[in-house]
């Protein structure tokens, strides 16, 4: 499927993202995603965090080839990684790793060790929300796997939104599905997910700020545990 590559201003991106989210509120993931892959061709990438490949899996079939951009923070474990690479050996999709400008070891030099533990916001800009702004500077729209299921913040996530922030079209296909429709849609479709989901964990993300969920938690609740911090600043 190719698009008509449009030019379009922002506020023809905001008025796009208000129209097609009211319309789009009830049609399936798929639907969604080939209306994004109709309407911005190349312009259009799905980012994950290789907790699982659905929404990557999902928007291959609606554009084969898709980019599916991933942060390399440093501080994945060695299954995210992993996973980063089977999704890319197996899938339609074109894999695009981003990095920090810093590796490691010079954030350290820079601003002291451990600088997750003492300012985990500044982190996460350093390390995720500035390497993602740069990543999607090519891009009219992005899709990603929030669902209103997971926690409060995420409630009210629309099926699609604007991204006031990035001055982007914000993509949320399965943002009405329950963890068990997730999981009816791996097991039909074999779609690849990271080991650390089998072994407690419930969300998946830096090593160092992530740890595996108690009976009755959300599924949130093992990231910065202990801290009032419920994001990292991708989506808010």
């Amino acid at each position: 499927m190719t698009a008509v590559q449009e030019e379009r201003t922002t506020d023809d991106l905001r008025a796009l993202a208000e129209r097609a989210g009211r319309e789009l509120e009830d049609a399936t993931a798929l639907e969604i995603l080939r209306w994004a892959a109709k309407t911005f061709g190349s312009r259009f990438c799905v980012t994950s965090s290789m907790e699982d490949a659905v929404v990557a899996h999902l928007a291959s079939r609606a554009l084969p080839g898709v980019d599916v951009v991933f942060l390399d923070t440093g501080y994945h474990f060695p299954e995210t990684i992993g996973t980063r690479d089977a999704v890319e050996a197996v899938m339609d999709v074109n894999v695009i790793t981003l990095t920090p400008r810093q590796s490691v070891a010079e954030q350290d030099a820079e601003y002291g060790p451990k600088l997750h533990d003492r300012d985990p916001d500044l982190c996460c800009a350093l390390r995720k929300v500035k390497p993602l702004e740069e990543g999607l500077a090519g891009y009219q729209a992005w899709a990603t796997g929030l669902r209103r299921d997971e926690s409060k913040t995420r409630a009210n996530t629309p099926v699609v939104g604007w991204d006031e922030k990035r001055g982007k079209v914000k993509i949320s296909p399965i943002a009405k599905w329950s963890q068990e429709d997730v999981q009816t849609y791996v097991t039909e479709h074999g779609v690849l997910t990271n080991p650390l989901l089998m072994d407690g964990y419930a969300s998946v993300g830096c090593a160092p700020c992530t740890r595996r969920v108690l009976e009755g938690e959300d599924a949130r609740a093992g990231r910065w545990a202990g801290r009032s911090k419920t994001e990292c600043g991708l989506h808010g």
